[in-house]
C-alpha cells in the first residue's frame, strides 16, 4: 500500500471536522502518520445552490456526486461523506461499507429566545431545508409557518439572529461537533422526532477494487453502527428516497437484536405511515428491506382507496 492517503470531503467547518475524524481513526488503527494523510476540500453543488431545495436541483447526490468524482478519477482515496445526503443507491465502482461510531441523531430547535416549540406564538416562521421534518412539526403545531432555510449551520444561526425566522430545525450532532450546542433551545427525543436515515453517521467511501484501502477502512468500520446503517439505508432503497421522500428511520441495537422505527409521509404531509419491528442483528439488511416494504404497501393502498 502506498503511503499517502488522500481524503476527500466537503469544505464546510464541520465535514473537516469529520474528515479529520477519520483522519485521526485511519491513524490510530494503522501504520500510516499524520504526514502520510492528507485532507482535500472539495466544492459540491449542494454548497453552492442555497436559494431552493435540493429536490428542485438534483435531490442528495448534489452533495456527493463531485466528491464521488474525485474518487473515481483516482484523485482521491476515500471520501467522507454525512450517510444523511448520499443517495439510497450507491454509485457503479465505489463502495460505502465503513462507517464511525454514530454520533447522536436527535433533532434540536434553536430560537432567539430559547423558547421551546410548545410556546412558539401561533404564525411563527420556522425554517427547514427538510420535508420531512417540517411535516413532523407540523403534526405537532399546524399553526406555525415554515419556510425553507439552506447554508451550513453557522449561516442557518446568523438568518436566525437576523430575524428571518423565530426557530429552525437542525441535527444535534452537528452543533455539539461545533461546539455551539449552547445555541440549542429544545432537545426532540427520537420518538418525538424520527430522524432522517442515517443521520449522526459518517460514511467512509472507497473505490471498489481498492483492496488495501478496503482493507484498512475495515480497522476502523463500527460494527454497531454499520447494522444501523444498513436496516435504515435499506428502507430508503425500498421507497426509493431522495430528499422529495419524507421519510425517517432510526435503528438501536439492544443486546442482540435491532430495532427499527421508521415513517413516510405522503407527498403533502396530510397522511404519515408507521412501522416498528425486530430482528437479530445479523439480519439488519432484511429487516431494513421488510419495514421499507410494509411502509410502501401501506401508503399504496391508501392511495387506492
Amino acid at each position: 500500500m502506498e503511503k499517502k492517503i488522500i481524503i476527500g470531503t466537503r469544505g464546510s467547518k464541520l465535514a473537516l471536522i469529520y474528515a479529520n475524524n477519520a483522519k485521526l481513526n485511519i491513524i490510530k488503527n494503522s501504520n500510516l502518520s499524520s504526514e502520510n494523510i492528507f485532507i482535500k476540500p472539495i466544492k459540491t453543488e449542494g454548497d453552492q445552490i442555497q436559494d431552493v431545495r435540493l429536490s428542485e436541483i438534483g435531490g442528495k447526490g448534489l452533495f456527493s456526486s463531485n466528491i464521488e468524482k474525485e474518487l473515481l478519477n483516482k484523485k482521491i482515496d476515500i471520501a467522507v461523506h454525512a450517510l444523511k445526503d448520499m443517495p439510497a443507491v450507491e454509485t457503479k465502482g465505489l463502495v460505502t461499507d465503513s462507517f464511525l461510531m454514530r454520533n447522536d441523531p436527535r433533532e434540536i430547535l434553536v430560537t432567539k429566545q430559547k423558547t421551546k416549540l410548545k410556546d412558539l406564538k401561533s404564525n411563527s416562521i420556522v425554517g427547514t431545508s427538510s420535508f420531512r421534518r417540517e411535516f413532523q412539526i407540523k403534526n405537532i403545531r399546524s399553526d406555525l409557518k415554515y419556510k425553507i432555510i439552506r447554508g451550513n449551520i453557522d449561516t442557518r444561526i446568523k438568518k436566525l439572529h437576523d430575524g428571518l425566522y423565530d426557530a429552525i430545525v437542525l441535527s444535534y450532532a452537528g452543533m455539539k461537533s461545533l461546539e455551539i450546542d449552547k445555541e440549542i433551545s429544545e432537545i426532540f427525543s427520537v420518538k418525538e422526532l424520527i430522524p432522517s436515515a442515517g443521520q449522526g453517521i459518517i460514511a467512509l467511501q472507497c473505490r471498489k477494487e481498492d483492496k488495501d484501502v478496503i482493507s484498512l477502512l475495515k480497522k476502523i468500520n463500527h460494527t454497531e453502527t454499520f447494522y444501523r446503517a444498513c436496516a435504515e439505508r435499506n428502507v430508503l432503497k425500498v421507497l426509493e428516497g431522495d430528499c422529495e421522500t419524507a421519510v425517517g428511520a432510526h435503528a438501536s441495537i439492544n443486546g442482540a437484536k435491532i430495532d427499527l422505527e421508521a415513517e413516510l409521509f405522503s407527498l403533502d404531509g396530510s397522511q404519515r405511515f408507521y412501522e416498528k419491528s425486530s430482528s437479530k442483528i445479523e439480519d439488519a439488511h432484511e429487516l431494513g428491506k421488510k419495514v421499507g416494504e410494509t411502509l410502501k404497501a401501506l401508503s399504496n393502498n391508501s392511495y387506492k382507496r
